[in-house]
């Protein structure tokens, strides 16, 4: 049973008092099945729980008892306050949420687990800068995702063409203080760039968010798509073997490995949307490399490296 599952279970019984199979399902958005399985799994597992049988019966803790997040292992613990820890110092209603998640750890756990909360500090503010804001529509569209409620938007796209969606919230990510929703449309899942929202208003209409949606797992994809979509030039180089570290982590995804060559050295191909970006990415190298193709990009850092020797001929 995921440990998800089971602190939302433990939570809605602690607060509802007694939950039925059905009342969790809906919840948790699994089958009634799966839900009595999760119960009957806490109440095997030694968790004081019970059913109690026929009308207006249902699951409760023995004697309405508080219990701990039992179902959770050290490394869990540790996993979850080491993720929620870092947000702990800019957001106070995180930092009293740890405070009671730490009460109700199991005693071997909870020194673990304060040490973990304690042990990041993120910092997004640059040099010589302030901290970044979190823009109001993002707290807007964030209510959205988590009451389930549809979103009217004002959007421009990249062309600058206005247009206004009705849009299913399904999830928010952050890419290097960058936002993007992801939603759902008449015409399927989408993504919207958050600063060309002009306006998001919210309804009190249902949105519907697919059972199997992985908020993780649909980023990687559209991450993946736009990398394809930008890699309309790529260049094969040849680098020596001890450098390949170093330039597979300046290029990230940008660097395909081909794999040796018989001198030893490693062939690789470098993409970017433009010939003249890709000789951006490649001409402080030097002659540290070898660009073999294509044909563009040879001719941009040869017309380079010409600009740089009538520049900074005996030394002017």
């Amino acid at each position: 049973m995921r440990a998800d599952r089971l602190v939302a279970i433990l939570l809605m019984m602690q607060t509802r008092g007694r939950v039925t199979a059905a009342q969790v399902a809906t919840e948790l958005e699994t089958s009634v099945a799966t839900a009595r399985r999760d119960l009957e799994a806490l109440s095997a597992a030694g968790v004081p729980v019970y059913p109690q049988p026929g009308r207006g019966g249902g699951w409760s803790l023995v004697g309405g008892a508080r219990t701990d997040l039992s179902g959770l292992t050290a490394g869990e613990a540790r996993a979850l306050f080491l993720l929620a820890g870092p947000s702990a110092g800019a957001v106070p209603e995180v930092k009293s949420a740890l405070r009671k998640l730490v009460r109700a750890l199991p005693q071997p756990f909870r020194e673990d687990a304060e040490a973990a909360a304690d042990a990041i500090v993120i910092d997004p503010a640059r040099w010589g800068a302030n901290a970044r804001q979190l823009p109001p529509v993002v707290t807007l569209l964030q209510r959205a995702v988590v009451q389930r409620t549809k979103v009217r938007l004002h959007y421009a796209d990249r062309a600058g063409e206005r247009s206004e969606r009705l849009v299913d919230p399904w999830g928010l990510v952050d890419k290097d203080a960058v936002w993007y929703l992801v939603a759902g449309t008449e015409r399927g899942q989408r993504t919207f760039r958050v600063d060309r929202i002009a306006e998001a208003i919210p309804t009190d209409e249902k949105s519907h968010r697919p059972v199997d949606f992985d908020l993780s797992a649909a980023w990687e994809q559209v991450v993946d798509e736009m990398e394809q979509h930008r890699a309309t030039t790529a260049a094969t180089v040849l680098v020596p073997e001890r450098l390949l570290p170093i330039l597979r982590d300046q290029q990230g995804r940008n660097c395909v490995v081909d794999g040796p060559t018989d001198d030893g050295r490693v062939q690789v191909r470098i993409t970017a949307p433009t010939a003249w970006m890709v000789t951006q990415q490649l001409a402080g190298w030097g002659a540290s490399l070898e660009v073999l193709g294509p044909p563009d990009v040879r001719v941009e850092l040869a017309r380079l490296g010409t600009e740089l020797v009538d520049r900074y001929r005996d030394g002017g």
